[in-house]
């Protein structure tokens, strides 16, 4: 943000008039709700664990079922991710299955920013086991100990040995046909987890805004926003940003312009479009994101939540960046919506000494 240099800047405008603020908010989020244990013990009616099924076809395709019901996230992008990782095979061998009770044997759905943490790990185990399983089917059928077996970018390989290999969809292959397995191997290639989470994940961060307040309208202005965020690890950074974006996008509306509003007597007299204020993209300056990694250490994925970082941290930095606009005036406690209206009238109430 080059602070020092705003805060220069921010003199100088103020001299000419102008109302700018700066406001900064830091936080950490608690997210990825668990264990189970933790759960029952505060009364919550439920479990918070997650389960995945991983299920490779005889041509190598894959099957994934999740318990988690994604509504947006790009879920089905990044479990396809998590998967072709793990497995070697292409993204677009990869199916998700979310939602669907006759297939799913549990889930608990998608909130507290739990998707990945929770729901992608038990995805990212089951994918672990089903690894596991298809070494032992290529040790066999190459003919040495699961322990000289090497797994990379979709080939089971022989330590030492350049040549003597097998592809990931040859052993689905085997699996599922039956041929030529170990004795104690049962056919089919597949695995499920349930993944309980140890803890909490924590997502951290710091974001910074910069405000224009309109003297005759008390209308705010967004000049500049900022966002530094640590989920632990990024996925996708696409849909890693479009989170954010999403967040900040509603975070600031609930900073700025959305309220529900009543009558003394209890009627809803903000009940329409024309009435209460939908955040526009026209509203925004393009939002600068960045991300640092410290992975979580209680998955496998060392993911934390993300789709409420924006979410908790616009609200307090635009509202410290309008209470700082407004320094000129006193005036340095506003309650949300800080609508242009409520704005303006805290300035005449100071120009007017009361």
């Amino acid at each position: 943000m080059d602070y020092q240099a705003l805060r220069k800047k921010q003199e100088e405008l103020r001299a000419q008039g102008k109302l700018i603020g700066i406001g900064f908010s830091t936080y950490v989020e608690l997210c990825g709700f668990g264990p189970s244990k933790v759960a029952g013990a505060i009364g919550f009616q439920g479990g918070v664990w997650e389960n995945s099924t991983v299920r490779v076809h005889p041509t190598g395709k894959v099957t994934v079922y999740t318990g988690t019901s994604p509504h947006g996230q790009g879920t089905a992008t990044s479990f396809a991710q998590i998967v072709s990782d793990k497995l070697g095979v292409p993204i677009e061998d990869i199916e998700l299955v979310h939602g669907d009770t006759q297939s799913i044997s549990m889930g608990w759905g998608t909130y507290g920013s739990r998707t990945t943490a929770v729901g992608g790990a038990a995805v990212a185990i089951a994918a672990d086991r089903v690894v596991a399983k298809a070494k032992r089917i290529a040790a066999h059928e190459l003919e040495v100990a699961t322990e000289d077996i090497d797994f990379a970018g979709g080939v089971f390989s022989v330590k030492g040995v350049p040549g003597r290999e097998k592809t990931f969809q040859e052993i689905a292959r085997s699996a599922n046909f039956a041929w030529n397995l170990p004795d104690d191997v049962e056919p089919s290639l597949e695995a499920q987890s349930f993944f309980d989470p140890s803890n909490f994940v924590y997502p951290f961060g710091a974001h910074i805004c910069v405000v224009e307040v309109d003297k005759d309208t008390g209308e705010v202005a967004l000049r500049k926003y900022v966002a530094v965020d640590d989920v632990g690890k990024v996925i996708n950074p696409l849909l890693a940003e479009g989170q954010v974006h999403g967040g900040v996008v509603q975070g600031i509306g609930q900073a700025l312009w959305e309220g529900a509003v009543y009558s003394e007597n209890g009627q809803l007299l903000s009940g329409t479009f024309m009435d209460y204020t939908m955040p526009k993209a026209r509203f925004f300056p393009r939002v600068e994101w960045h991300f640092t990694e410290t992975p979580s250490p209680v998955n496998p994925l060392g993911a934390k939540g993300i789709g409420e970082t924006g979410t908790t941290a616009a609200p307090p930095a635009v509202v410290n960046a309008v209470m700082d606009a407004l320094q000129p005036f006193g005036v340095d406690d506003l309650d949300m919506p800080l609508t242009p209206e409520k704005v303006w009238k805290a300035m005449q109430n100071r120009r007017e000494g009361i």
